[in-house]
C-alpha cells in the first residue's frame, strides 16, 4: 500500500546539506497499523508528509526516491490529488480546519469530494458517535478544548473513509479515556476495513500494543528499521514504562500492555514486598505563592469553573489533570489575568512576600510576568522571531536575564536544536522546548504548563523533569495541566482532578492517580496492589536503595 524506495528529504535546495530523513526503503502492506517511533526531532513528522503528499509540495525541500501510496507517485501528486486515498491529521489541529463548526467540519471533506448528500449525513452522525462528540456537533471550533480539537480533526478525515490515514500525535491532547476511544476506533478500521494507518506517537505507553508493526527512526541519519513490536522495542532507545519495567526485571519477550506484564510480575512483586516506595519531600509549609478561593469563571452563558478552591507553596509541583473539556486550560489561563473571574478570587503573592498580592487580571502585563508565566498548549502563541538565536535573545532582553540564559534552557532540553533555523521549521516539541525555555528565562515564581510534554520523547521529558524539579528546589511553585500520567506520578507532589469545571479530587499524587484506573500509570497497574509508581523507584530498590518495609 505504500512503498518507499531510497527516499531522503533535504531542507532547503538540497546543495551540501545533511537530510532530514533518510534513506528510507520498506513496504508497509495494506491493512496495518505501523507505528513510527523515534526521538524527537529524527524526522517522524517529514516521513509521514512524504505519504500524504505535505513533503515536499507544501513544505518544500528536495525529495529524492519514490513514495508512492496505492501506486500513486506523491513526487506527482498534490495533497488534494491524494485526498480520496490518503487522510491526514497533523500535530497541530487549528491547521487543518477550515469551517467554523464540528458537523460542518466533518462534512468538509466529503463535499470537496462530491458525495451524496445521505451519505454524507449517515457519515457524519456514525463518526459523530464512534469519538464521542454528538453533544459538540453544533459547538464553534473555537470554544472547544485541544482534546476536543483534536478529536474533530480526526473525525473530520475519518468520514471520506480513506484507504490509508497518515497521523501525528494524534492522542497527544486526548485524556486516557478519550485515547482508547480514537485507538479502538482505529483499530476497528484496520481489523474490520483493511485501512492501513501509519501514525507517529510519542506516548507509545498508549499505543505500542495495537500496533501491527514499527518503524523505529532511531536517529538522524540513521537506517530505520521495521520489524516486529516486541523486536523494534528490545532495541529502541525511546520506549514506554512497561517495557522499561521489562528490560530490567529480564522479561523475555518484551511486554507490550499492562496485561502483559502483570502475567509476569508476580516474582517481582514478592521481590519488591520487602520495600516502601520513596515518597517526594513536602514542600515547606511557607506562604502560598498561588490562592484560588471559590473560583468561577464564565464563557459566555457557560458556566466553565465554579467553586475552585486552589493553594500551591513554594517548591510545590501540582498536576492538574481531568477530561478533555474539565477547565483546565481555563483555570491556567486565568492565573495570567486571561479571564476575568465571574465569581470568587486569584492571588498572587507579592515581592519576597512583603508587597500585596497581585490580582492577575488587574495587574500590568510587564508586572505579571515577574510573579507568573505560561506556557499554553499553543507554543506558537509566544514566538514571533525569525531564528532560535534570535527568539532566545528576545526572550533574555525581556526577563532581564543574563545573555544566554534561554539559549542554555533550549541545549540543556533539546541539544540539537541549532541556532539559525526559524522556529516554525521546528517540530512540535522542538517548538514546545523553545517556548519553555522563553518562560523559564524569566523564573517567574509561579510556572503554569499546558500539556507540556506534548510532542516530546521519553528523554527529553526526562530532562525536563530534572529542570522543573531543580526550580521547585530553589523555591518556585509548578502547576501543570496534563494527560501525561507517567509525568504526573514522575514529578508531581499532589494531583487535582477536574470534572466539569469544579474540584472533583485534590491529594498527594500516590494516591490520587493510584485510587483512579485511568490516571493510573503503567507500573501502578503492573504491580497493584503495591503503590509503586514510576521504573526508577523500582529500580532503586532492587539496586538495594528503596528504605525497607
Amino acid at each position: 500500500m505504500i512503498r518507499f524506495t531510497q527516499v531522503s528529504v533535504v531542507h532547503g535546495d538540497g546543495d551540501g546539506a545533511d537530510p532530514v530523513l533518510g534513506p528510507v526503503d520498506l513496504t508497509v502492506p495494506e491493512g496495518e497499523l505501523c507505528l513510527v517511533v523515534g526521538p524527537s526531532g529524527v524526522g517522524k513528522s517529514t516521513l509521514l508528509g512524504t505519504v500524504s503528499g505535505l513533503v515536499p509540495h507544501f513544505t518544500g525541500g528536495t525529495l529524492r526516491g519514490r513514495v508512492t501510496v496505492a501506486g500513486r507517485d506523491t513526487r506527482h501528486s498534490r495533497p488534494r490529488d491524494l485526498a480520496d486515498v490518503v487522510g491526514t491529521v497533523g500535530q497541530d489541529p487549528l491547521a487543518h480546519f477550515v469551517t467554523d463548526t464540528v458537523e460542518d467540519e466533518l462534512a468538509y471533506g466529503m463535499e470537496s469530494l462530491g458525495l451524496p448528500r445521505d451519505t454524507m449525513r449517515r457519515r457524519v452522525e456514525e463518526t459523530l458517535d464512534l469519538l464521542g462528540l454528538a453533544d459538540l456537533r453544533d459547538r464553534p471550533i473555537a470554544t472547544l478544548s485541544g482534546g476536543q480539537q483534536q478529536r474533530v480533526a480526526i473525525g473530520s478525515v475519518l468520514t471520506t473513509h480513506p484507504r490509508v490515514l497518515v497521523l501525528d500525535e494524534p492522542t497527544s491532547a486526548l485524556d486516557p479515556a478519550a485515547a482508547e476511544e480514537v485507538l479502538a476506533v482505529l483499530q476497528r478500521l484496520v481489523h474490520d476495513l483493511g485501512t492501513t494507518v501509519l501514525m507517529a506517537e510519542h506516548r507509545l505507553e498508549r499505543v505500542v500494543h495495537h500496533a501491527d508493526r514499527i518503524l523505529l527512526l532511531p536517529a538522524p541519519g540513521a537506517a530505520p528499521v521495521l520489524g516486529e513490536p516486541a523486536a523494534v522495542m528490545a532495541r529502541s532507545p525511546v520506549h514506554p514504562p512497561v517495557v522499561a519495567l521489562g528490560r530490567l526485571a529480564g522479561w523475555d519477550p518484551l511486554p507490550l500492555s499492562v496485561r502483559d506484564a502483570r502475567r509476569r510480575a508476580a516474582g517481582l512483586r514478592d521481590e519488591l514486598a520487602a520495600h516502601t516506595p520513596p515518597s517526594a519531600p513536602a514542600p515547606a509549609r511557607q506562604a502560598p505563592l498561588l490562592t484560588v478561593r471559590r473560583l468561577a469563571v464564565r464563557r459566555g452563558r457557560a458556566e466553565v469553573l465554579r467553586g475552585v478552591d486552589l493553594s500551591v507553596r513554594p517548591g510545590e509541583t501540582v498536576a492538574l489533570m481531568g477530561r478533555n473539556g474539565a477547565g483546565k486550560s481555563t483555570l491556567l489561563r486565568t492565573l495570567v489575568g486571561m479571564h476575568p473571574p465571574a465569581a470568587g478570587s486569584v492571588e498572587l503573592a507579592g515581592a519576597d512576600g512583603g508587597a500585596a498580592p497581585v490580582v492577575p487580571h488587574r495587574a500590568a502585563p510587564g508586572r505579571l510576568l515577574r510573579h507568573a508565566g505560561l506556557v499554553p498548549q499553543d507554543p506558537r502563541d509566544l514566538l514571533f522571531a525569525e531564528t532560535v538565536a534570535a527568539e532566545c535573545a528576545a526572550a533574555d532582553d525581556d526577563a532581564g536575564a543574563a545573555p544566554g540564559t534561554c539559549r542554555a534552557l533550549v541545549t540543556r532540553l533539546l541539544p540539537e536544536v541549532r541556532d539559525a533555523v526559524h522556529p516554525r521549521d521546528l517540530s512540535e516539541g522542538q517548538r514546545l522546548v523553545l517556548a519553555l525555555a522563553v518562560v523559564l528565562a524569566a523564573a517567574p515564581p509561579v510556572l503554569l504548563l499546558d500539556e507540556p510534554t506534548r510532542g516530546l520523547d521519553y528523554a527529553a521529558k526526562a530532562r525536563l523533569v530534572d529542570v522543573l524539579r531543580a526550580l521547585a528546589g530553589r523555591g518556585h511553585c509548578v502547576v501543570l495541566a496534563t494527560h501525561d500520567v507517567e509525568l504526573a506520578a514522575e514529578l508531581a507532589h499532589r494531583t487535582v482532578v477536574l470534572a466539569d469545571g469544579e474540584v472533583v479530587a485534590d491529594g498527594p499524587t500516590a494516591e490520587v492517580v493510584v485510587a483512579s484506573p485511568a490516571f493510573a500509570p503503567q507500573v501502578a497497574k503492573v504491580l497493584a496492589p503495591q503503590p509503586w509508581l514510576t521504573v526508577p523507584q523500582v529500580r532503586a530498590a532492587l539496586n538495594g536503595r528503596g528504605g525497607a518495609a
